[in-house]
Order: C-alpha cells, then sequence, then structure tokens
C-alpha cells in the first residue's frame, strides 16, 4: 500500500493505508510549506521545502525532523531523482538550483541559472522584483537532463547536470506550474501552467498546446498514469485568484485521445507555433466525487501505480482512472478547509 506525504499550508500529513483503510499523522507543523518530494526507491526519506526554515528532512516517514539545507531563500522546489534517491534537486527564490548527492547531507549550487537572457524578464507577482523555481523534473532516460519552471518567466534546461543551462525555447509556456516527464515516452515533457497547458515531445524543443475542452486556462496541478502517458490529469482555474483561494472556483480535467496533440491557435502563449493537428487530444472536466467547484482551491495531484490522488482544501482523493474520483477517509478538521495545498508525493 503506498504511503502519502501531503502538504498543507502549515503542516504534512503522512498518510498510508488504501481504500478503506486510510491512516493519517500529522507531521511537521510549521508556517509556510512549499513543496514536497519522496522517493519509492527510500519511501521514509521525505523533503519539504519551506519559507523561513529552509529544506526540512525527515528519515523516518515523518516523525522527526531536522534542516538539512538552508540557503536563505525561500524553498520553492525540491526533486528527489528517479535514477538514484540520493540525488535531491532543490530550486529557491530568488531563482537557484542546488543538488545533493548524498541524500541531503551537503549542497552544491549549480549556477548561471540567473545569468541566462530571458531573466531580465522574470517576474513573480505580488512579489514583483523577484522570480522563483517552480518545479523541477529529471528526464526518466538521463539523470543530468532537467526541466527547471521559472515563476514567471521560463522554462529552462539543463543537459550536464546543471553545468551549463539552456533558455527558455520558443513556443514554452513562460508561468510553468508544475512538469512532469513519463519513462515510456521518454522525451515527452507535460506542463501545467498559467498561461495554459502544454506538451513537448522532443525533449523540451518544441511545444504543442492541446487545448480543446479545457476551459478553464490557469493550470496548476498535474499527474500522469505511470503505465500510460496519454492518461493525464490537471487541476484548473480561470485565474490565480480563484485557484488559490479556499473560497474560490476550480476544476479538475481528465484528458482523452491518444498521442501527444497540438494546435497553433493558442491564445496564451506569447511565443507561438504548434502544428494544426490536435492528434484526438481532448479535455473534459473529471469532478465526479469532487466537492466543488464552489470553494475548492486548485487541487494538487499526483500518480501511482494504484491511481491518481488529488489534495484539496476539502479532503484527499483517490480515483482508479482519473474519472471518478473517491474521499479518502481521513480526519479533516474545519481548519484544514482554510488551507491551500502545497505538494503532494505518493511512494511505495
Amino acid at each position: 500500500m503506498p504511503t502519502l506525504y501531503a502538504a498543507l499550508d502549515d503542516r504534512v500529513l503522512v498518510v498510508d493505508g488504501e481504500r478503506d483503510e486510510w491512516l493519517e499523522h500529522e507531521r511537521l507543523v510549521t508556517n509556510d510549506l512549499e513543496c514536497v518530494a519522496a522517493s519509492s526507491a527510500a519511501p521514509e526519506r521525505v523533503f519539504v521545502g519551506t519559507v523561513d526554515e529552509g529544506l526540512q528532512r525527515s528519515t523516518d516517514g515523518g516523525d522527526a525532523w531536522r534542516t538539512v539545507h538552508d540557503p536563505g531563500d525561500r524553498v520553492t522546489a525540491v526533486t528527489v531523482s528517479p535514477h538514484d534517491p540520493d540525488t535531491v534537486w532543490v530550486g529557491t527564490e530568488p531563482s537557484r538550483v542546488y543538488r545533493s548527492t548524498d541524500g541531503g547531507e551537503s549542497w552544491e549550487e549549480r549556477p548561471g541559472v540567473a545569468d541566462l537572457p530571458s531573466a531580465e524578464r522574470w517576474s513573480f507577482p505580488p512579489r514583483p522584483d523577484t522570480h522563483h523555481v517552480r518545479w523541477i523534473s529529471v528526464h526518466p532516460d538521463d539523470p543530468e537532463r532537467l526541466y527547471v519552471a521559472i515563476e514567471a518567466g521560463a522554462l529552462v534546461r539543463t543537459d550536464d547536470a546543471g553545468e551549463s543551462w539552456i533558455d527558455h525555447p520558443q513556443g514554452g509556456r513562460r508561468d510553468n506550474h508544475t512538469l512532469r516527464t513519463h519513462p515510456e515516452a521518454p522525451d515527452r515533457v507535460y506542463t501545467a501552467a498559467g498561461d495554459g497547458y502544454a506538451e513537448s515531445t522532443d525533449g523540451g524543443d518544441s511545444w504543442h498546446y492541446p487545448q480543446d475542452g479545457l476551459e478553464h486556462r490557469y493550470v496548476w496541478g498535474l499527474a500522469v498514469d505511470p503505465a500510460d502517458p496519454d492518461a493525464v490529469v490537471v487541476s484548473a482555474a480561470s485565474g490565480a485568484y480563484a485557484a488559490h483561494d479556499p473560497d474560490g472556483t476550480s476544476y479538475v480535467y481528465r484528458r482523452t485521445g491518444g498521442g501527444s496533440g497540438s494546435e497553433s491557435a493558442d491564445d496564451g502563449n506569447a511565443d507561438g507555433g504548434g502544428a494544426d493537428d490536435t492528434g484526438g487530444v481532448h479535455w473534459e472536466q473529471a469532478m465526479d466525487g469532487l466537492p466543488g467547484p464552489e470553494g475548492l482551491a486548485r487541487a494538487v495531484l499526483d500518480a501511482h501505480a494504484t491511481g491518481f490522488y488529488a489534495l484539496t482544501n476539502q479532503g484527499l482523493y483517490h480515483s482508479d482512472d482519473g474519472w471518478a474520483w473517491e474521499l479518502c477517509t481521513l480526519s479533516w478538521p474545519s481548519e484544514y478547509r482554510r488551507q491551500v495545498p502545497s505538494g503532494l508525493a505518493v511512494v511505495g
């Protein structure tokens, strides 16, 4: 059975079990959590990024925590490499990238990210004089190739583990929130962005924009079935306020159709590009069993061999296929409903 590390605004829930046997434990109660990551290869080691207390790590499944990296900045992204659980990548605000190769005991900055030409236009409202790394994703076949989402302004890449950086590609989204890759389609990159959903099939060099049926274009959460690179679920809203407020209005969509479709008519992409053929890709709302959409903050999503998981301000939900959702029977006090989830990692 899987273990879920569910990060709310100010606490981490460690959830074990499946179906009607869920057990949750409240751990790491602190302020302003930003992200969470763990690996099925080392499921009791979990990392949580915070605003004021650096990167927190537990090696016993969440019972005890300590600060293992404090760069003096907000820790806004953390990823454990799928190739080696001892290799951990961290992103901060302002936008910097760090790497550990010993499970978080020591760290080195991978410099040069903020020296890229596109950095002059990076800006994160409502703090207009800064920007941050929102997500880091590792190529499934190449441990030295990383995709880094900058919020807001760019999607950048390294092919040599951060020795050098490749700037924002033409056609790439600029307000990227969640990135995913897939072992069955290793050169495919998925992004959920504030300026719409996009996919690449050539490792991020060019981008397509399958938007058909996606009525809400501020896209945040993103999960892909580990067994099927075409089974994609996203969370979306009409804009940032609707997505990030507990009293907002958000939706979950499930993709249908095969292949990585694209379309040229893209109303949110500054760089243009894209082919005409959508490849039969279509999005449909997948809200069966979920609360809302009113009063539903944007869901954070993850996928596992046991199905899809959605962490919301109204509870934790599970779906076998991303269409119909079932509430996991956890204790969910009223203060949780006033929080906006910050991360979800499903391991085991």
